[in-house]
């Protein structure tokens, strides 16, 4: 008498039933997947949020053990989140236009404009005369106006983000400096940096503005058909478009968003300086696409995550910060966060060539 299992049987049409479906289908995943159960999850979301997490804490005893009480204090935990805020503001922006798969090199020159404009004379004047909130709404009309440039020239001009990215780069840097003259301008409306620079709840309002939009951009990458079809456009942009997506409008959209994070960090970053100047917001283009690589969001679109933008600017800050209390030259730090740039995207294309092996 034979021990085996009998075959199940076979439909009248020849249609195997639906258990024989889920035993074949289990067993080839079981086949196609021959790794580890930490190696999968370390490819998922989570895994990679738990990388970033042991990346921060390894940073942090790196500071501990070479800079002590320095690094370790409350106010230099503030000091790094007051910094990481507005750099923080713009790598947001920037998740969900790498994610639709762009990118945009004038961030910075973008947030010097907005700063420059929203300072002039005339400006402050009409703030003083009304409210202050006249100076934020300018700079964030700025920096959406070069969003919107951005954005129609990519999506309905079909050229190249580096391309048109480059040259607002250097266009709105040279606006600045003829709007400003070369010159460092003074704010003289104290209320709005009272308002910026001050605290509520213990925590700076910086850094609660960072959290919120933070928050935001959570709920809409995650929570709206905005969000979806942000992943879709930049996962395959000819199957977004045959799916009933308007592309081009879509793309125009993104970098619009984008520049209206520029202009609130610009404001961020007037009431932290007091100033508005040509020269605010240098590299942070470097700055914003380093956190969001190390973040895990794909150069190439398609995913990404706003949490791991978040652990990728407190790491990057985090890193300047020890640099700094260990007396290393700004040429040194630029050097070591290339490096860091070319092994983050070194480790996306192994992970990606894994997912796609698997």
């Amino acid at each position: 008498m034979s021990d085996q299992t009998p075959a199940a049987p076979a439909s009248a049409s020849g249609t195997p039933p639906a258990d024989e479906h889920r035993r074949v289908e289990a067993a080839a995943a079981t086949e196609g997947d021959t790794r580890s159960s930490f190696g999968r999850f370390m490819s998922s979301s989570a895994g990679r949020n738990f990388g970033l997490v042991i990346a921060l804490l390894v940073l942090c005893a790196v500071g501990v053990a070479t800079a002590g009480d320095r690094f370790a204090s409350t106010d230099n935990m503030l000091t790094i989140l007051r910094l990481a805020a507005s750099v923080g503001v713009v790598s947001i922006g920037m998740t969900f236009v790498i994610i639709g798969g762009g990118i945009d090199l004038s961030v910075g020159a973008i947030v010097a404009l907005a700063s420059v404009w929203a300072t002039t004379l005339a400006t402050q004047r009409m703030a003083e005369d009304t409210h202050w909130i006249i100076m934020v709404f300018t700079a964030l009309a700025v920096g959406v106006g070069c969003g919107l440039v951005n954005g129609v020239l990519i999506a309905y001009g079909g050229m190249a983000p580096f391309i048109v990215t480059l040259a607002m780069l250097a266009a709105a840097r040279g606006l600045a400096e003829i709007i400003s003259e070369r010159r460092t301008q003074i704010i003289e409306v104290r209320p709005l940096i009272d308002f910026v620079n001050g605290d509520f709840l213990g925590v700076p309002v910086l850094v609660w503005i960072f959290a919120v939009v933070s928050a935001i951009g959570w709920v809409l990458l995650n929570r709206t058909t905005f969000g979806r079809r942000t992943i879709a456009v930049g996962g395959n942009a000819t199957a977004a478009r045959l799916a009933g997506i308007a592309v081009k409008r879509h793309t125009m959209m993104l970098y619009a968003l984008l520049g209206l994070a520029c202009g609130l960090a610009a404001v961020m970053l007037m009431a932290r300086t007091t100033t508005g100047s040509s020269t605010h917001g240098f590299l942070w283009e470097l700055d914003a696409i380093a956190a969001v690589v190390i973040g895990g969001t794909l150069l190439s679109g398609g995913r990404g995550t706003i949490v791991g933008t978040i652990f990728g600017v407190l790491i990057f800050m985090t890193l300047t910060n020890v640099f700094t209390l260990n007396n290393l030259d700004s040429s040194t730090q630029a050097v070591a966060k290339g490096a860091i740039i070319v092994i983050a995207v070194l480790l996306q294309q192994r992970v990606a060539a894994r997912s796609d092996s698997s």
